[in-house]
């Protein structure tokens, strides 16, 4: 060994060894504004899980070895599995384990779920990938609610805070289950009502054989998948178990796997079907009407999952900043780094408040906080996964060409960034079921201008906002080419009234400089002259133990 060459010096320390949980004051907050009762122990135990050194060490190797597509055994017989990683599982395990599947629903109180979306936003700062099948199990019992029958059998093993694995076994052998959905085919995408998939009645009644494929399955080896088929009413909704009744593999002929652009750690897959058992759920032709709840509820879990990412964005970044020194002077304590980081802090606590504001509304029971969810959901998924975007990039840059490497952990999560923004409907999407709502549903306006009017007067930029949004509403000829722009406006009214009752007045004072009194620029790090970005870069900051 030759002797060494230099001193490494003026590099931070891992970002580990930390409760993730305690170190986001502002999620902590929440929790305990929108669910007092809730158990905030527990959400400690597992934000200390999410930042330790073994389990950031499994989001690694989770993502290093990508899930293998097994068509056929060594004698040639089809059994289409796929074949993950130990550290994927050991991450499902503690996801599951800790509840964030399917689990809430055996409560079925709002508490539970904003204990659920903290929980969710803590963990998927491990790893986001496997956080797929765990949103989309969690998101289909309410689907399932549809049909008692096919609930009373399915609920109990998708509500159980035990991951059962993911070999292909009767569903009734197993502790726990996972579920899944298939929506869109080669020649439709998001336009399901082309579906071509094929269900043919049996003279049982409710049980059919489909015929067709999905161009987009996720998480492929779970145990049970809603899927949307042409029955001879119409679309319509069905239930297509991996494993039959009998114990025999149901026919689920997986053709490859994505090559996709992040989310490396989970399976999207291709599948085939041919005279594949489903039950139905639901009325023939009204699919759409009985999967939207489970549509609702993956688009919460794409907010949750972008403010996720933000915070672990923005918490790399201010560590970085924190411990390296330029020109003499840490980082963290120079201007422009600190505008930089203070405007990214700023949209991470934005993002915050409001995923888990609609966390608290998704199970109300008050009609009004049902309409505040139906319309800001769409305007939430639309806004902040396109804002994650963005943060990964900006935090990554902070690094400088170590944010570049792999071994950062930041390419990771700039890759994943995007699939929040894609799933369950890209932009566009969005943008135009807000304008069907505020076209079909009145009372969702009347419960987003009430909301926005909780913070009337504490600002004069937001209060001159709402005014300019009132106006434009008024006038909605061509409004379908304003869409966006439209839904923009309403993201940030709808983010600065809760900024403005809930963060402090230095964040309040930031945001509606930098978002709604057009004082700052297009890029983070514009904010203008007299916000305090050193204190609300100190309030994201997370410290390690001891610092």
């Amino acid at each position: 060994m030759g002797r060494p060459t230099h001193v490494v010096a003026n590099q931070p320390p891992p970002l580990t060894g930390h409760d993730v949980f305690g170190a986001d004051q502002v999620l902590v907050d929440a929790v305990r504004r929108h669910a007092p009762d809730a158990d905030i122990e527990r959400l400690h135990d597992l934000g200390k899980l999410a930042g330790s050194p073994d389990v950031q060490e499994l989001g690694r190797l989770a993502n290093v070895h990508e899930p293998e597509l097994r068509t056929h055994d060594r004698y040639g017989n089809r059994i289409d599995e796929v074949e993950f990683h130990p550290a994927w599982h050991e991450l499902m395990r503690t996801a599951v384990g800790y509840g964030l599947a399917g689990t809430p629903w055996a409560v079925d109180k709002p508490e539970a779920h904003v204990w659920r979306a903290a929980a969710f936003m803590t963990w998927s700062q491990a790893e986001g990938g496997h956080g797929c099948p765990v949103s989309m199990t969690y998101a289909a019992v309410p689907a399932l609610r549809t049909d008692p029958v096919l609930a009373a059998e399915w609920e109990p093993r998708l509500t159980a805070a035990e991951y059962g694995g993911q070999l292909l076994v009767p569903p009734g052998t197993k502790p726990g289950c996972l579920a899944g959905m298939g929506m869109t085919e080669k020649q439709g995408g998001t336009d399901v009502r082309a579906n071509t998939t094929e269900a043919v009645p049996l003279a049982a009644d409710g049980e059919y054989l489909l015929t067709g494929h999905k161009w987009f399955c996720s998480a492929p080896m779970c145990d049970v998948f809603l899927v949307l088929a042409q029955a001879p009413g119409g679309l319509t909704c069905f239930v297509v178990p991996r494993v039959l009744p009998d114990g025999s593999r149901n026919v689920f002929m997986l053709q490859r796997l994505k090559d996709k652009l992040g989310n490396r750690s989970n399976a999207s897959s291709e599948v085939e079907f041919d005279g594949t058992w489903a039950r139905r759920l639901g009325e023939e032709g009204r699919g759409v009407r009985t999967i939207i709840g489970m549509v609702a509820a993956t688009r919460l879990d794409c907010t949750i999952g972008s403010a996720a990412l933000m915070r672990r964005a923005v918490s790399e970044a201010a560590h970085h900043a924190a411990y390296r020194s330029v020109g003499g002077r840490l980082l963290i304590d120079q201007p422009l780094m600190s505008n930089v980081l203070a405007d990214m802090a700023v949209e991470s606590e934005a993002t915050t408040l409001l995923a888990l504001r609609l966390a608290a509304a998704y199970r109300s029971e008050d009609p009004v906080e049902q309409s505040l969810f139906r319309i800001a959901v769409a305007v939430s998924k639309y806004w902040t996964t396109k804002r994650g975007i963005a943060v990964a990039a900006e935090a990554m840059e902070c690094l400088g060409g170590n944010g570049y490497v792999e071994d950062s952990g930041m390419p990771r999560i700039y890759r994943e960034a995007p699939v929040n923004a894609i799933w369950e409907g890209s932009g566009n999407v969005q943008a135009l079921d807000v304008l069907r709502a505020l076209r079909r549903d009145p009372a969702c306006l009347d419960a987003f201008l009430r909301e926005l009017g909780l913070a009337r007067g504490a600002d004069h930029r937001f209060d001159a906002a709402v005014k300019d949004f009132l106006v434009e509403l008024s006038d909605l000829d061509g409004v379908e080419m304003r869409a966006r722009r439209l839904i923009e406006r309403m993201a940030l009214l709808l983010s600065g009234s809760l900024v403005l009752r809930w963060s402090p007045p230095g964040v309040a004072d930031a945001f509606c400089a930098g978002r709604l009194g057009g004082e700052g620029g297009l890029m983070f790090g514009t904010l203008p002259r007299g916000i305090d970005t050193a204190a609300i870069v100190d309030r994201a900051r997370p410290l390690l133990p001891g610092a």
